[in-house]
């Protein structure tokens, strides 16, 4: 990212992006068998890389941008990723519906390749100084470690409802599939209209952070045990329950989400990290490994428990990671308070007795 410039690297992502979701409205063009199989992963495979790129860009920039406001801003560009998932199914289902399988992907890779240009014209250019700051560096401090996991965790927790939780409306409510969509609106709008104020929060009151990530995790944790519920608690799974439940799940991963980057970068800044846009890359960069890698375990091993112990346990299984990773943020930041107090207290005895002798000769 230093190399090339976060810029070029957002906007090159955003045009790979473009393409790569054109191409596959077309892939329905190519014969059955292995090149069609082939085709669907390399496509899939371009359409990662830029999506990363631009991801990662992205983040950097905003932190370059708004250094103050970084939660703030963050929480508040959430509120259009809640309204593209809101949006995005039934537009979606409406344009396949009225002309088939390629007009949405051809549509949503047009609009990203019709905003290239205009990042190219609106984007401010950040010159950037490589750094020696390296990732492993990073990644292998004990504190970003855990925040790694944090984001792991909620990834693979949101991945999980994707292949599963439709399904299971279907199944046990006997609603009808246009009707799933909206029990989705209960997720994806508690998040985006709560994040902008947790963001504002993290900022104002930095010292929260840690609060908010342990009790985001723990909410997290209860919330998908109630999911379905499990059934060790032996309660009624209704639709109203459900859609409280995904209200409620919304707003505690924002509640997880929104001050992850911003401790993060507070936590290089405290061991030596030069400030500037070399780290920003690279907590952007980690930032949206991290993501991506829950976002493939969860489905993953979310859809096998699904199958082999049903929706119930599998959604209570999946909030094991929330709760792992609340229990141990909580453990962390208890014990870094528990260590700072008495390094403090050992250091406030010594100023006091030399204090004291000071005194006592001055008045000799």
């Amino acid at each position: 990212l230093t190399h090339i410039g976060a810029k070029f690297m957002f906007v090159s992502g955003m045009f790979v992006s473009g393409c790569a979701t054109i191409l596959f409205g077309m892939l329905d063009k190519v014969p059955n068998g292995p090149m069609f199989i082939g085709l669907c992963f390399l496509v899939r495979a371009m359409d990662a890389v830029g999506f990363a790129a631009a991801m990662t860009a992205s983040f950097s920039i905003l932190a370059k941008a708004f250094p103050n406001n970084i939660a703030t801003v963050l929480g508040s560009l959430e509120i259009f990723t809640g309204l593209g998932l809101v949006l995005g199914p039934p537009l979606g289902g409406f344009l396949y519906q009225s002309f088939g399988y390629e007009v949405p992907f051809i549509t949503l890779g047009c609009i990203v390749l019709v905003l290239v240009p205009l990042n190219m014209c609106m984007l401010p250019k950040y010159d950037s100084i490589p750094s020696k700051d390296s990732f492993w560096k990073l990644i292998l401090l004990p504190k970003v470690l855990l925040l790694c996991f944090i984001i792991f965790s909620l990834s693979a927790c949101l991945g999980f409802l994707d292949p599963t939780m439709s399904l299971f409306i279907l199944k046990k409510f006997k609603l009808p599939a246009g009707y799933v969509g909206l029990v989705f609106l209960g997720l994806a709008l508690s998040y985006s209209l709560s994040s902008p104020l947790l963001g504002l929060l993290s900022d104002k009151l930095p010292y929260l952070r840690k609060w908010l990530l342990v009790s985001g995790g723990l909410m997290t944790a209860l919330c998908f045990f109630m999911l379905g519920p499990a059934p060790v608690l032996h309660i009624e799974s209704q639709l109203w329950l459900f859609v409280l439940v995904l209200v409620l799940i919304g707003f505690s991963l924002g509640m997880s989400a929104i001050p992850v980057f911003p401790e993060i970068l507070h936590c290089a800044y405290e061991n030596g990290f030069e400030e500037g846009l070399s780290l920003l890359g690279l907590v952007s960069g980690l930032f949206s490994a991290m993501w991506s890698l829950g976002a493939f375990a969860g489905p993953t091993l979310g859809g096998f428990l699904n199958e082999k112990l049903g929706f119930e346990w599998a959604a209570a299984i999946q909030g094991g990671w929330a709760l792992l990773s609340g229990l141990a943020t909580g453990i962390f930041y208890i014990t870094e308070a528990t260590r700072r107090s008495s390094s403090s207290s050992l250091q406030n005895p010594d100023g006091s007795s030399e204090e004291r002798t000071h005194l006592m000769g001055s008045e000799t």
